[in-house]
């Protein structure tokens, strides 16, 4: 008998995976607060005896070394990734024994990082799962782009030969248990379902179905946007992180939060865009907790950047700080709950600034600025006409380039426009945030053209 509990990290897109049998577990490509995956054996009544890794992580922080430190485990990673801890180095074909009959075998699966390895999960000696972390994703592939301009091509072609090792070595109902493609970065495309098998991997994902030319054309030619932290994440994996603190911060009253705002420092407001708007501290940005907070945030804040947060409740605060720590934002500088009325400083009120819809925008018409924040692969769909341009993880460096005029901004759906609206009220832009989905923008009348 044998168990896969899957430990969603459903923030950053991607998953952690705890398997074992009767007495011992091993965890792979663990999130950073380790401590749901030790309530998760707990729960099982396991002992964690090995933690792995598939690759050196780029897009988040590992909680492997500590892991393994709190379990007393056996910690593996691929031997050709370059680290500063203590570790047992894995090779292609090593076989690590577990419990209850339980193997898992090494598959060396380049494409995603030079040194990247799957770990077959055997019960008996049969293949009944593949760990394959940024390798074989469903219905894709992990991107070759994240650890050196040069290797590029030579990793997606590595990409093609690793999906067609694990299609000719391993049986068809073998299920296929990736760490990326679930909203992270670090996938080439987004999965279309929730698991898949080897089998079904072999008719549906193009890394299988196409040619090593013309699935490294479209894979290259389909790249997009690397969020900024993500420099930092390597680095930070290969040095080893340190353990994660997540009590409290400081509270900060309005005083302290007007001074932090006056030093330059960032103060990050999380409530949801709809309460952000209708009032908030003048200056303050609004990253939605319930959003992709820690994949927004840390593409846009200089890091190393103090932050400043503020929640709704501690609840709120709490969980945030859970999604910071798996992306390096370790501990804020301060924090405040409650409401934009506790956080201003006394006597001052509270900004606000409106929301509308694409059909406010198009009653309109031309007297104003409409401002498109969405990615430079989103925008070659479709966009409004006489829309200026500006990704919303670069405008903080381009608020200069936002013509004059009341700014209507807008994304995909409201998320993000969010941001940008709240940076550009920060720097006293005359602000809407268009809360809609872009689908309601040629509904609405207004003329949409294609690059």
């Amino acid at each position: 008998m044998f168990f896969v509990d899957t430990i969603e990290v459903s923030g950053l897109g991607n998953r952690g995976y705890l398997a074992g049998g009767e007495r011992t577990a091993v965890a792979v490509d663990p999130p950073r607060d380790v401590d749901q995956v030790i309530a998760a054996a707990a729960r099982r009544g396991v002992r964690i005896s090995h933690v792995v890794e598939t690759h050196v992580h780029n897009d988040y922080v590992t909680g492997g070394l500590e892991l393994a430190r709190i379990a007393g485990a056996d910690y593996l990673v691929p031997a050709g990734a370059r680290v500063s801890f203590e570790r047992t180095p894995v090779r292609d074909g090593d076989v690590t024994a577990l419990d209850s009959g339980l193997a898992l075998r090494a598959l060396a699966t380049p494409g995603h990082t030079p040194h990247h390895t799957s770990y077959v999960l055997e019960a008996d000696g049969a293949a009944v799962a593949v760990f394959t972390g940024g390798s074989l994703l469903i219905g894709s592939v992990g991107r070759p782009d994240l650890v050196e301009p040069r290797l590029t091509e030579r990793l997606a072609r590595a990409q093609h030969a690793s999906a067609h090792r694990l299609a000719a070595e391993l049986p068809d109902d073998t299920a296929v248990l990736p760490t990326h493609g679930f909203g992270s970065f670090c996938s080439s495309s987004q999965a279309e379902g929730s698991d898949t098998t080897i089998g079904k991997e072999k008719v549906s994902n193009e890394a299988l179905t196409r040619d090593v030319d013309s699935f490294v054309a479209d894979l290259l030619a389909g790249l997009d946007d690397v969020p900024a932290y993500y420099t930092h994440m390597g680095p930070a994996n290969a040095a080893g992180p340190a353990p994660v603190d997540l009590t409290p911060p400081a509270v900060a009253d309005g005083d302290e939060i007007a001074e932090r705002l006056d030093a330059g420092e960032w103060v990050v407001d999380l409530r949801n865009r709809v309460a952000f708007a209708a009032g908030h501290v003048s200056g303050s940005f609004n990253f939605e907790a319930e959003g992709q907070l820690a994949t927004y945030l840390a593409w846009l804040i200089p890091w190393g950047k103090p932050v400043t947060l503020l929640a709704e409740s501690p609840a709120q605060l709490a969980a945030a700080q859970r999604e910071l720590v798996r992306v390096g934002i370790d501990r804020p500088a301060a924090a405040a709950t409650g409401g934009p009325a506790d956080w201003v400083r006394e006597g001052e009120a509270p900004a606000a600034f409106r929301r509308g819809t694409f059909a406010d925008l198009a009653e309109r018409g031309a007297d104003v600025v409409v401002l498109d924040v969405r990615r430079t692969s989103e925008r070659a769909d479709g966009y409004v006409e006489g829309s200026v341009h500006i990704p919303v993880h670069t405008l903080h460096r381009r608020l200069d380039e936002v013509p004059d005029g009341q700014v209507w901004v807008h994304c995909a759906g409201g998320m993000r426009a969010a941001i940008a609206a709240s940076l550009l009220d920060a720097s006293g832009r005359d602000v809407v945030a268009v809360d809609d989905s872009f689908d309601a923008a040629e509904k609405a009348g207004l003329v949409l053209r294609t690059p």
